[in-house]
C-alpha cells in the first residue's frame, strides 16, 4: 500500500514538474531568466534548432511587454505558457505582430522560443534577433471621488 501511495505521489510531482519544464529541440540551449526590474535585452542568433530558448517566470498582476526585432523576414518568436498542457503558443510574431503586452493572470513560467522558419526558401541560414523584456508600470487603481458634503444648515459655508 505504501508503494502505491509513493508511486501516485511521484506521478503527481512529475506531472507538475513536467508542466514547468520545456521540451527542447535538438541543438537548443536553455537559458533561465529572472523577471527584470528594468528593461532587459536578449540578443542572439537563431538557426533551425540551434539557438537559445529562454524561460521567464512571471507572477500574477505583473504587466510586461515583450518585443521581438530582426532584419530577417524568416525569423520569429513564439511564447508558450509552460503551465498549460497544450502546446499552443500564447503569442507568436508570425501572426500576432512584433510585441506582446499583457497583465499576467496567474503565476507561471513562459518559454520564449526564437526560431528560423523551416518553410523559408533560404532555410538553414539563420538570423540575428533582439528580444526586449520590459516590465510595465501598473496602472493606478481608480479611486472613487470623495463624496461632496452639502453645507450643514447649522454651519453655512462662507463665500
Amino acid at each position: 500500500m505504501k508503494a502505491l501511495a509513493a508511486t501516485v505521489a511521484f506521478c503527481l510531482v512529475a506531472s507538475v514538474a513536467f508542466g514547468q519544464s520545456p521540451e527542447l529541440q535538438p541543438g537548443e540551449r536553455l537559458e533561465k531568466l529572472q523577471f527584470p526590474a528594468a528593461t532587459m535585452e536578449l540578443k542572439g542568433w537563431t538557426k533551425l534548432g540551434n539557438g537559445r530558448v529562454y524561460t521567464l517566470p512571471v507572477k500574477a498582476g505583473q504587466q510586461v511587454k515583450i518585443s521581438f526585432a530582426t532584419k530577417s523576414k524568416f525569423a520569429f518568436l513564439s511564447i508558450f505558457d509552460l503551465a498549460t498542457p497544450d502546446e499552443e503558443a500564447i503569442f507568436g510574431t508570425d501572426e500576432d505582430g512584433t510585441s506582446y503586452t499583457v497583465t499576467v493572470k496567474d503565476n507561471t513560467t513562459w518559454l520564449l522560443r526564437p526560431y528560423y522558419s523551416k518553410a523559408s526558401p533560404r532555410r538553414g541560414l539563420g538570423a540575428p534577433y533582439s528580444i526586449l523584456v520590459e516590465p510595465q508600470a501598473t496602472a493606478p487603481q481608480p479611486t472613487a471621488p470623495a463624496e461632496q458634503q452639502s453645507p450643514s444648515p447649522l454651519f453655512p459655508s462662507r463665500q
